[in-house]
């Protein structure tokens, strides 16, 4: 753990490009297409995102982001541990670093959804872990059985 780096990417690198599109397939075959909501690279790259990559060396390992949905309000999107590294402490580390930035960002509130699915466990027990609690749908979201919500103040 000691060698990662969490830096600001600016989505450019091909390295990361091909992990957030592995990251996109895997999310398709998993989740039923009208639940999709992770956002792609347009999306990631828009005005009010803020997108962590985790690198081990120049590879990436883990990523993150953070959307402005008002002054007070952020949602976290595209978290994602490559696969190989799950369970190593990457998306622990990441996570906190993110609750850390938005907080230094003035963001009072981080929410963020997540699927409902045996396969998203690991991840709602890690934003549990960290002070997550489960919410109703926020911004633009609607009640959805493929879809759980969770908030936390900053």
């Amino acid at each position: 753990m000691s060698g990662l780096r969490i830096v600001v990417d600016d989505l450019s690198g091909p390295r990361i490009i091909e992990f957030l599109r592995e990251h996109v397939r895997q999310m398709r075959s998993i989740t039923p297409p009208e639940s999709k909501h992770a956002l792609g690279l347009d999306g990631l790259r828009a005005p009010g995102v803020t997108f962590w990559s985790v690198l081990d060396g120049e590879d990436p390992v883990g990523c993150g982001a953070i959307k402005r949905l008002d002054a007070g309000h952020a949602e976290l999107k595209s978290m994602r541990t490559a696969p190989e590294r799950a369970r190593s402490g990457i998306a622990s580390r990441l996570l906190e670093h993110i609750i850390a930035e938005a907080g230094a960002m003035g963001f009072t509130r981080l929410s963020l959804e997540t699927g409902s699915a045996e396969f998203f466990l690991p991840a709602r027990r890690l934003y549990e872990k960290l002070g997550f609690t489960y919410c109703e749908p926020f911004a633009d979201y609607r009640p959805d059985p493929s879809s759980v919500f969770l908030t936390r103040r900053l």
